[in-house]
């Protein structure tokens, strides 16, 4: 029994879960999927504060998250990683609330809080016992009201993430590549840059930059509140009014610039990693934003190229010709121009060439004749599995929501993603492979443990 058959048997005892699913109709090629019927209210403060909010009684806590429209993309050259400095800045006090104060509290109260940055977004959250939820307004609209953007603050936090930049990036194999490949691939500035900052940006953060930033883009609105759990909807928008509505109203700011101009040649680089144990395949082409309808058909033909031990480059690569130990990879989802990636790390340096012949033979097949139908439905099942499992955590449906109403405005698309990708069809997999997955449109990294002559 192949995973697809495994995991609609999965999906459909998820069926009477805690989200409400209840079966599509079938569409495309494929068999019908589960959809998540998840009720959002919809609320707008005279500020421009978005409010949407989830009731779910299955449970006595609520999950309070904050999406604030900003984030690696939207920094300026000589300005890198200020969204990812905030992620730490914002947890160091304000004028009623003591540095540390923020987790501490949270915590003695049986709760969590964290908070994570994306090059198109900063996400910050809570989950805490219902009785608790004043608590948590309280301190997310005293840090916007009120952070204290201190020279001691601000000279603290750059040391901590000049540290974590050391830990997670400057010393883990593969790092270096990935953010080579960024910088080959995109154009715009916006999505070329590493997120977390260049170390000298960092040290040459002023404190009225960092200031400047703050005031620019932590405003009412421009973030999404978003509450799921145990409260009456009537009364938590008159709580989010109480501790919010004071703040003043201005204007949103603009948007960053992710125009991508069409790629029209191959782009290659090698980089030599000693970090690295084995060489690797970076390979990434260039294609939609995540509300592009081909976004949808490149989720599915990624999920048949790569995900999985039955897919085709699992069953090439590593079970056939043993050329590779790993595989990953994945269509990603951005606001811009996403990539569809292949990460293959390869036996030796030897192999690297016909690990990547291998691959492109594979994408060749793709284009010349429709997936089988048996891949097709495994796919699908593989994502909505993937998919439903996240909604059952709270934090995971307030990060959907908030995510898609910031960067599309659709907060709405929590309920109907699976719908979309149920409609793909092995025709729209084969058309997609080619209008994306072309040679014109290819960025390849090859990484090495060691300096060694490879064909550019």
């Amino acid at each position: 029994m192949y995973v697809g058959k495994v995991a609609a048997r999965l999906l459909a005892l998820m069926l009477s879960g805690t989200l409400g699913l209840h079966a599509n109709a079938a569409t495309g090629d494929g068999a019908a999927l589960p959809r998540p019927n998840i009720k959002i209210e919809h609320a707008t403060l005279a500020n421009g504060l978005r409010v949407l909010a989830v009731e779910d009684h299955s449970a006595p806590v609520i999950t309070l998250a904050l999406t604030y429209d900003v984030g690696g993309a939207s920094e300026r050259i000589g300005h890198t990683g200020f969204a990812h400095l905030f992620e730490h800045l914002m947890f160091q006090g304000s004028d009623n609330v003591a540095p540390g104060q923020h987790l501490s509290l949270i915590e003695e109260y049986g709760g969590t809080a964290n908070a994570t940055t994306d090059t198109d977004w900063t996400f910050y959250f809570e989950s805490v016992p219902a009785n608790q939820l004043d608590l948590a307004l309280f301190l997310e609209a005293d840090r916007l009201r009120s952070l204290n953007i201190s020279a001691q603050n601000l000279a603290k936090e750059k040391e901590v993430v000049k540290e974590e930049r050391r830990m997670r990036v400057d010393n883990q194999p593969y790092r270096k590549s990935f953010f080579e490949l960024l910088g080959l691939m995109y154009d715009s500035f916006a999505y070329s840059h590493n997120a977390v900052g260049s170390m000298k940006d960092l040290e040459a953060a002023s404190l009225e930059d960092v200031r400047t930033f703050f005031d620019t883009y932590y405003r009412a609105s421009n973030v999404v509140l978003v509450l799921i759990g145990d409260f009456r909807t009537s009364e938590v928008i008159g709580k989010v009014e109480h501790y919010f509505g004071d703040l003043p109203k201005r204007t949103k700011p603009p948007a960053a610039d992710r125009t991508e101009p069409r790629q029209q040649a191959d782009r290659r680089r090698v980089v030599v990693d000693p970090l690295a144990p084995l060489p690797k395949l970076n390979i990434a082409f260039k294609a939609v934003p995540g509300n592009d309808p081909d976004y949808f058909a490149l989720t599915v033909l990624s999920a048949v190229l790569q995900e999985g031990y039955s897919s085709r480059l699992h069953e090439e690569l590593v079970k056939r010709r043993e050329l590779a130990t790993a595989l990953a990879g994945s269509m990603d989802e951005r606001r811009g121009a996403g990539a569809l990636s292949i990460e293959a790390t390869v036996r030796s340096e030897e192999a690297v060439r016909a690990a990547e012949g291998t691959i492109y033979e594979q994408i060749e097949r793709l284009q010349r004749e429709p997936i089988e139908d048996w891949e097709l439905e495994k796919a699908k099942n593989s994502i909505a599995m993937r998919y439903l499992n996240n909604l059952q955590r709270s934090v995971m449906r307030a990060i959907f929501i908030g995510v898609y109403a910031v960067d599309y405005n659709d907060p709405e698309r929590i309920n109907t993603y699976l719908d979309r990708i149920a409609a793909i069809s092995r025709q729209d997999v084969q058309r997609v492979a080619n209008t994306h997955l072309r040679k014109g449109n290819r960025t390849v990294v090859v990484t090495l443990p060691k300096q060694t002559e490879v064909a550019q």
